[in-house]
């Protein structure tokens, strides 16, 4: 049994590299015999930079940034090996992640992209022509003022002094001074791979959807919400073009609409982007099966998240998905459209989310043991009296798709 294993990673709790071994772990129990091809899918979030860094032969440089709510943190960036341009991936999540702010600090009109900014500044200082910015798993709602911050841009307000840092200052401000621009950004290709469904304004803003998510209240994601639309205006009159509702204007936060209008970055989705060396099609036409994970499936899975752009490409292959998630929220089902044939929670009892996350890996590794298991049994039943006989022809790996409904 040949089984690709595609997941995200689990936000705030286990990267793309992580999932994917707890999943083959798993796997192993069930099929012994099985051959298991990993392939993390890395979505611009968190592990990224070190995933891209590895499938290309290149490095990660480490540095000191601003983290989100101001305080110094540890963080990094990749360059690329291979041929072309020398690139380099910055990670957002990286300098302005979810996971780098406090609990008790989950702040959206307070916390900054500053630190993203002094990334692709280092960047820069290793004499990189390209910069691809992975967008994903963000703890700001700041439309990226403060990477523009970091790179010299002057955010002013109607006296002429600079706003502070963080969304809710997008309110006071007045005017976009891009004169102290780091001049070097202006002969770098700068290329945002992000969520295309994310946009900045808008009924579907970035604020309305994402900020109850990352601990904002009602009244705080109205105030956020007015506050990027201010941005938005303001940025659309710098750029000369709208980008409030541009294709992943939203995403982290907004950082793509900020990096569109003054940095000329181009937004990308990042399947596009950042897949390109995993030769995914052909792997998925030589498995059985392919498992997917998220740590949340619901009805935002299928507008560009990781398991349902696996499950539309094996579609195209009539090979059968599972997909694992830490939680199967509302509207799950409509992934089933998407391509994602079953969809298994991890959790076999109820815990508290502090558990699941401490227990995440043996928690993925027994859930992927369970989902082999009843495929198993589901090509048992499919022909009866020979076991499983697709197991052992290389040539019948499409038959798991009966048993799965797909």
């Amino acid at each position: 049994m040949r089984i690709l294993v595609a997941p995200s990673g689990f936000k705030e709790s286990l990267d793309a590299t992580e999932v994917s071994a707890a999943i083959a772990e798993g796997a192993v129990r069930a099929v012994p015999d099985a051959v298991i091809d990993t392939a993390p899918m890395v979505d611009g979030g968190e592990g990224t930079a070190a995933s891209l860094a590895r499938s290309t032969g290149g490095r990660l440089v480490h540095t000191t940034v601003e983290g989100p709510v101001g305080t110094p943190v540890e963080s990094h960036f990749a360059v690329l090996g291979g041929p072309g341009p020398r690139t380099a991936v910055v990670e957002m999540a990286a300098a302005a992640g979810l996971r780098l702010v406090p609990r008790h600090l989950r702040d959206l009109g307070r916390t900054s992209t500053y630190g993203v900014g002094t990334l692709i500044a280092a960047a820069l200082d290793e004499g990189c022509e390209r910069i691809i910015v992975g967008c994903g798993d963000s703890g700001t709602n700041d439309g990226g003022a403060g990477m523009l911050q970091a790179l010299g841009v002057g955010l002013l307000d109607r006296d002429g002094a600079p706003i502070g840092r963080g969304g809710g200052e997008l309110a006071r401000l007045d005017r976009i001074d891009a004169s102290g621009l780091d001049p070097r950004v202006r002969h770098t290709s700068v290329v945002l791979a992000c969520n295309p469904f994310n946009l900045l304004t808008g009924p579907k803003g970035v604020a309305r959807v994402f900020g109850p998510q990352k601990g904002a209240t009602p009244e705080q994601v109205r105030c956020l919400d007015a506050a990027l639309e201010h941005w938005g205006d303001l940025l659309s009159a710098h750029a000369g073009t709208d980008v409030r509702t541009a294709p992943g204007s939203g995403a982290s936060g907004g950082l793509g609409a900020g990096a569109a209008a003054v940095l000329g970055a181009r937004l990308v989705p990042r399947f596009e982007v950042l897949t390109g060396s995993l030769d995914l099609d052909r792997r998925i036409a030589e498995a059985d099966l392919v498992i997917t994970a998220e740590g949340a499936i619901d009805d935002q899975t299928p507008k560009g998240k990781v398991p349902a752009e696996v499950a539309r490409r094996a579609k195209l292959q009539n090979t059968p998905v599972v997909a694992l998630a830490g939680t199967v929220g509302r509207g799950a089902d409509l992934n089933h459209a998407a391509g994602i044939d079953a969809i298994l929670g991890i959790l076999a009892a109820p815990l508290d989310l502090a558990g699941a996350i401490e227990q995440a890996v043996p928690l993925t590794a027994d859930a992927a043991e369970r989902v082999l298991r009843m495929i198993l049994v589901g090509a048992s039943l499919g022909s009866p009296g020979s076991g499983a006989p697709w197991l052992a022809s290389p040539d019948s790996h499409r038959t798991p798709g009966a048993a799965l409904g797909g």
